[in-house]
């Protein structure tokens, strides 16, 4: 697809970000020039798409790091790109932005699927410490690197991106799968909820929503009922562990 809603820009390859895609969907076409130019001079390879049914064609038949979407776009909106594309099993990085504001709205973007959630106007400053930190999140291990993960009778593989306990598949959404993940990577440690907020959500603040709450409840559903040995643990006034006791 090569008609004038998508325009495509080759970025200036500096040092680490070297053949890092990031794909915009922005109907505002000052907005996504102004990303552009941004992360252009950053050193990133960017494509841009101005409506939701252009971006959403981009995003599943081209290979991307990364995805910025604007929530509010005509013919596909930014929620049903993301609800896609992650049904899609396509689980790049996903920053949502967006003029709404509300903690209602945040939640919405979280729980479609997103990675993070930035309000518009914004700084390119900001804009580009949450895409750095986003593209530093593990994705696919590499040589050397563990591929499976275990906590007692629960068992994580990394390159199916499936999950088991005692041998009986665990069905987990993308958000709940980047969380167990994180929690049987520090098995045994205290994860507080800012380390879950930096980590799984890419947020460097608190956006004072129950969203961590909401998942981990949905993962202790998911990976400890029915077992008389329960592994996830909340820590008062701490956080979160998983562990097996009184082994």
């Amino acid at each position: 697809m090569r008609d004038s809603t998508v325009y495509f820009a080759v970025g200036i390859r500096q040092g680490l970000v070297v053949d890092v895609r990031i794909l915009i969907i922005e109907d505002d076409k000052d907005v996504a020039s102004f990303i552009v130019g941004g992360l252009q001079q950053a050193g990133y390879v960017v494509d841009c798409a101005n409506s939701g049914k252009d971006g959403l064609f981009l995003a599943t038949t081209e290979s991307y790091d990364m995805l910025i979407v604007d929530r509010m776009l005509p013919e596909v909106d930014g929620l049903t790109i993301i609800r896609t594309i992650r049904a899609s099993n396509i689980h790049v990085p996903v920053l949502i932005l967006s003029a709404l504001d509300e903690v209602a709205d945040r939640v919405d973007g979280l729980k479609a699927g997103s990675d993070d959630y930035l309000v518009k106007p914004f700084a390119f400053v900001e804009l580009q410490a949450r895409v750095e930190a986003l593209l530093r999140r593990p994705s696919a291990p590499s040589d050397g690197e563990l591929t499976t993960l275990e906590v007692a009778d629960l068992r994580m593989d990394l390159l199916r991106r499936s999950v088991s306990r005692s041998g009986q598949g665990i069905d987990l959404q993308p958000r709940e799968f980047l969380l167990l993940e994180y929690l049987m990577r520090h098995a045994g440690q205290v994860v507080t909820r800012t380390m879950l907020l930096e980590a799984v959500w890419g947020y460097h603040f608190d956006p004072q929503t129950n969203v961590i709450d909401v998942h981990m409840s949905r993962l202790r559903g998911k990976i400890d009922k029915g077992y008389t040995r329960q592994l996830l643990h909340t820590v008062r006034g701490a956080g979160y562990r998983i562990e097996e006791l009184g082994k």
